[in-house]
């Protein structure tokens, strides 16, 4: 089992930026993979960003340039750094690892950004 906690969230102008943490239990955190997902209202939750245990990073086309996720192995951590954020990046933001097969999610925390 893996539980992933997320935090960060807020109101935030269009422009700004906000850092977003995902904190996960057990021992084996720097052997996962995790992702940050985000859902808006009346959408499908999509894919933002991704990070190996190695540390390669993968990000969707909407975000490229804008956001940056990375990892603290010594602290169970994944952040997601957001910068230059606009309207349509207001949605609730997940952590997820897919670990030994596993599906295993954060319950969200809600980023709103007003224009």
């Amino acid at each position: 089992q893996v539980q992933l906690v997320e935090s960060g969230g807020g109101l935030v102008q269009a422009g700004g930026s906000l850092r977003l943490s995902c904190a996960a239990s057990g021992t084996m955190f720097r052997f996962m993979h995790m992702d940050w997902y985000r859902q808006a209202p009346g959408n499908q939750r999509e894919l933002v960003a991704a990070i190996t245990s190695g540390g390669s990073t993968n990000y969707a086309d909407s975000v490229k340039g804008r956001f940056t996720i990375s990892r603290d192995n010594g602290k169970n951590t994944v952040s997601l750094l957001m910068s230059s954020l606009k309207s349509e990046d207001t949605a609730v933001y997940y952590c997820h690892t897919p670990w030994l097969g596993g599906n295993y999610w954060g319950k969200g925390t809600l980023v709103t950004v007003s224009s």
